[in-house]
């Protein structure tokens, strides 16, 4: 793509998009370009909707997939060659809604329990006190732990916001012990290399591991104890605007997704019509 390449970046820099969003998009403008054999500036709708056909049934692409190369196509079009983008003529993938996994607190607990390593164990229990992405929780900075207010601050989260969570009175307990055992200077879970944080993926395995530990068959990773502290905050009555600003979420739409794997007991909710006053019914 040469010079368009460099005017994509650009303007996926200035929209503020994150590296790993810029690298994914530059990876399907390659697949795009490479199977055309031409410059995207010379190819329409047409050859858009003929791709991204192409990717569903010929390479039996993920839903995922067909997500990442849909917008980084769009991105291209509308930003940085300023086309219009016919959403009616390019259809997105319609993406399948999956309820996510979710622990319960009595499976949290082992999972707690069956964690041997103080880091990963603190690491855990930050990312279940306030509902953090995996991403967020080892990009922490010491100073963003606030005893005082209990609460985590994020820096940063996805869409590039700063938001404030609740820190546990429990998990501040453990953060403390790992914090006298390790006493990390900047990065609150500093990586195997000086002056980096750690990676996710050695978290993610840790978790694995801890998971195999504590006897628990669930698809779950651990991710899925953030969707783990949402679904408990709702079914403890917290209100899901107070959760959507907790977990970043820019749409209340994506938070109602825990409506559903909440468990309410429907016997417990009252109708209503037993709120109202108790007039006199009419005589037969």
């Amino acid at each position: 793509m040469g010079r368009l390449r460099d005017r994509m970046i650009m303007d996926m820099e200035l929209k503020n998009l994150s590296p790993r969003t810029i690298k994914t998009y530059l990876y399907w403008m390659k697949q795009f370009t490479v199977h055309y054999g031409k410059s995207p500036a010379q190819l329409g709708d047409e050859e858009i909707r003929d791709y991204l056909h192409y990717l569903l049934k010929t390479q039996r692409a993920s839903q995922a997939s067909m997500n990442q190369a849909y917008s980084a196509l769009k991105f291209f079009y509308e930003r940085t060659l300023q086309r219009e983008w016919n959403g009616s003529k390019i259809p997105r993938s319609k993406i399948p809604k999956k309820l996510p996994v979710v622990l319960s607190q009595d499976e949290v607990q082992r999972i707690f329990t069956a964690t041997k390593n103080l880091k990963h164990l603190a690491a855990f229990m930050i990312i279940y006190s306030g509902g953090l992405r995996v991403g967020e929780a080892v990009k922490l900075e010491v100073s963003d732990i606030d005893r005082e207010r209990m609460t985590i601050r994020v820096r940063q989260g996805k869409g590039a916001k700063d938001r404030y969570t609740i820190l546990g009175e429990r998990a501040l307990e453990v953060v403390r012990e790992y914090w006298y055992a390790y006493h990390p200077q900047n990065w609150l879970f500093p990586g195997e290399k000086t002056g980096n944080y750690l990676s996710v993926s050695s978290i993610q395995r840790a978790f694995s591991g801890t998971l195999r530990r504590a006897g628990i068959s669930k698809n779950a990773s651990v991710h899925t104890l953030r969707h783990s502290f949402a679904t408990h905050l709702l079914e403890r009555g917290i209100d899901l605007y107070f959760i959507q600003r907790l977990l970043g979420h820019t749409s209340p739409k994506t938070t109602s997704v825990y409506i559903h794997v909440a468990r309410k007991n429907i016997a417990q909710i009252k109708s209503p019509i037993d709120f109202l006053d108790n007039n006199e019914k009419p005589k037969p």
